[in-house]
């Protein structure tokens, strides 16, 4: 897919690695030569892929375990990278997800701030705390995820979702303005309708062939699919005059 040695030396954060995309992701950076340090969610997993474990023998991967739901999760999760790096090349804020369907005259303030929380809060929180580490590293990128419904206003129930999702690409594109005089690059991945344990939770089967059967490539995407997306935008080789984006990979499901 890219050179093994495209990420060579680089020191790589991705955040909501434990599975899906951002798994995938970090195998990317791994495969390219990369050094990850890798969020993986709120608590350890029974067992890792084999990649990873390989990589974690071999120095290149370590593993930081925050639930960002938690007051100090953030914040526990940002000392953990401090103690690991002391200068970061590349952030991918990745972790989110919809936490459930909620319709607009039920939702709780409960339920509105765990969404805004986990999808808005914690990116900011996050990237706020790592631009000094950002700004020590090598033509550092930050690649933010976000999702076609940041466009759409997604499907019903997934209102505050969909408006948290809007808020990172308008936030990602401020921050590219800013951010540039420090050789700092900002973009956004936005996968369409991608087949992860996200859609399994949060969309039945019907819902999900209906949407199939719209998209021009007539099939659902995979986190193989987005993780090229996430690599191409933090290569200073290949996308270093690319910044304030938002890259759409959705099988032609947002043709205009």
């Amino acid at each position: 897919m890219f050179s093994s040695t495209l990420f060579e030396g680089a020191r790589v954060v991705v955040t909501g690695a434990g599975r899906g995309i951002g798994l995938e992701v970090a195998r990317g950076f791994l495969d390219c030569g990369a050094t990850v340090l890798l969020h993986g969610g709120r608590a350890p997993q029974d067992s890792l892929p084999d990649f990873l474990e390989a990589a974690i023998a071999e120095g290149r991967a370590s593993i930081a375990y925050a639930d960002f739901l938690e007051p100090a999760g953030v914040q526990s999760f940002i000392e953990a990278v401090k103690a690991r790096f002391d200068a970061i090349d590349v952030l991918v804020n990745n972790a989110g997800t919809m936490v459930g369907r909620f319709p607009a005259d039920q939702l709780t303030d409960e339920q509105y701030h765990a969404v805004t929380r986990l999808n808005q809060d914690s990116v900011v929180e996050l990237t706020r705390s790592l631009i000094p580490l950002l700004k020590a590293g090598n033509k550092a990128a930050i690649v933010n995820t976000v999702s076609i419904s940041a466009l759409t206003g997604g499907s019903p129930g997934s209102a505050i979702y969909s408006a948290t999702k809007a808020f990172v690409s308008t936030y990602s594109k401020a921050l590219a303005r800013e951010l540039a005089p420090s050789g700092i690059r900002v973009n956004c991945v936005s996968p369409g309708t991608i087949t992860t344990d996200f859609h399994q939770r949060y969309s039945s089967a019907d819902k999900l062939e209906a949407t199939r059967k719209t998209i021009p490539l007539q099939r659902l995407g995979t986190a193989e699919d987005c993780a090229p997306a996430y690599l191409f935008l933090a290569s200073n080789s290949l996308a270093g005059y690319v910044t304030g984006q938002i890259l759409e990979v959705n099988g032609g499901q947002l043709i205009v």
